[in-house]
């Protein structure tokens, strides 16, 4: 079975049959997902998916890019999500400097709030990092209890290993199966294979041959074919160790 670390089925994008769609994962082969929220409203609804569906976890946060929805009672609400049983971690936060370069104080310091929320509940974070390597980096060294998922990665391969020797995973995406993917497979190539999580990040980032239509948790088949390629492994041996990866992060038994 397949598990999808990193999906956003409170999004927009499926309005149309979010349900419908869900529904059919297990059948599909994908056995677990977690939705993490990028504010209060996602994270409420990212909560409310995994009460409809077994399989379904949430994580819940506040998006650097949503740092202007953030206020006294978003918070408030988003702390009290966080202590939901179906809430496995805090996420999606980090810092974006591609989308928002003017407010990187305010940025970090929501960052490091919701980490200490993280540590505070003992559960881990979903980190988005975005033209802000070193300062993630910085900031994240700063707690070494701390334990989560660099979402995405898209840093370089040493500062890839400067995470995994302080126990972080690496999600990888769609973006692997690229042309233009590079550095992100020279980091797959170091990456041990029980630090890899594979993720979508549903609706966006479609791998090949999916490239430019809706993605779903289905397509991740097509990211485990090119870990495996990398890896030099079974496409059956990545799944099965993707998802027991993602259990062990997570929690969930």
């Amino acid at each position: 079975m397949i598990f999808d670390t990193h999906a956003h089925y409170d999004s927009g994008a499926f309005n149309a049959d979010r349900l419908e769609l869900l529904a059919g994962m297990p059948a599909a082969g994908v056995g677990l997902i977690v939705d993490p929220g990028c504010d209060a409203p996602s994270s409420r609804m990212a909560l409310e998916l995994a009460e409809r569906f077994a399989f379904v976890y949430a994580a819940v946060g506040i998006h650097p890019e949503d740092i202007d929805k953030y206020d006294i009672e978003s918070y408030a609400e988003v702390c009290e999500m966080a202590r939901h049983p179906k809430c496995v971690a805090i996420g999606e936060i980090g810092l974006d400097y591609y989308w928002d370069a003017t407010h990187k104080d305010e940025q970090k310091a929501l960052f490091r709030r919701q980490i200490e929320l993280a540590l505070e509940l003992c559960k881990p974070v979903i980190v988005h990092d975005r033209e802000a390597h070193a300062d993630c980096l910085a900031i994240v060294t700063d707690y070494p209890a701390l334990s989560g998922v660099f979402h995405c990665y898209s840093g370089s391969a040493e500062m890839a290993k400067e995470l995994l020797k302080r126990g972080w995973y690496l999600g990888f995406d769609g973006p692997i199966t690229y042309k233009n993917a590079r550095k992100a497979l020279e980091v797959l190539e170091i990456c041990p294979p029980e630090r890899i999580l594979i993720e979508t990040d549903s609706p966006y980032l479609s791998p090949v041959p999916m490239r430019g239509k809706r993605n779903d948790s289905r397509n991740l088949r097509y990211v485990i074919e090119t870990v495996a390629a990398v890896k030099g492994m079974l496409p059956e041996e990545v799944e099965r160790l993707t998802f027991e990866n993602g259990k062990r992060l997570f929690g969930i038994e």
